[in-house]
């Protein structure tokens, strides 16, 4: 893994980290409802970045996969049960408190209703999102995300 492959954030380069397998590895999942508004979620209170923007997910399990770990994660944080999860781009970010390899993962279907369990709140957002303020992992998404939005140049076709 090159450095120049990974988001590095909050000073996180001061630290002579090196990626021996430290690396948290999170499942995280872009839910976008038909009409292409995505769900972001704060982060928990007494949680690391508390009250900042992110997509929902969760840190893998031993022997989960990414799909199964995010499963279990929207159910247990946001009372949700997903249909498939199609694994979309992975980043890697070097926080202060960890190393984390993101795998992020479209979700165009759901059932159940919104539930947030961890005392975080929710919006549904249009790019470019008006909640704020976002946490450093979840930026490099909302481009990406606005990069194939314009590539596609359709309104309302899922991205």
């Amino acid at each position: 893994m090159s450095s120049e492959s990974i988001l590095v954030v909050d000073g996180a380069e001061d630290r002579n980290r090196s990626l021996d397998g430290s690396v948290v590895d999170v499942a995280v999942g872009l839910l976008v409802a038909p009409n292409g508004d995505l769900l972001l979620t704060t982060r928990p209170p007494g949680k690391v970045y508390a009250g900042h923007w992110e997509f929902p997910g969760g840190k893998l399990e031993a022997g989960e996969t990414v799909e199964e770990a995010l499963r279990r994660e929207l159910q247990e944080e946001i009372g949700i049960t997903i249909g498939p999860a199609l694994l979309w781009r992975e980043q890697v970010v070097d926080y202060p408190h960890a190393l984390v390899r993101l795998h992020f993962c479209k979700v165009f279907e759901w059932a159940g209703d919104l539930h947030m369990k961890e005392g975080q709140r929710f919006s549904w957002e249009k790019l470019p999102v008006q909640c704020g303020p976002v946490l450093a992992g979840t930026r490099p998404v909302l481009e990406w995300l606005a990069q194939e939005q314009k590539l596609q140049g359709i309104a309302g076709r899922r991205f």
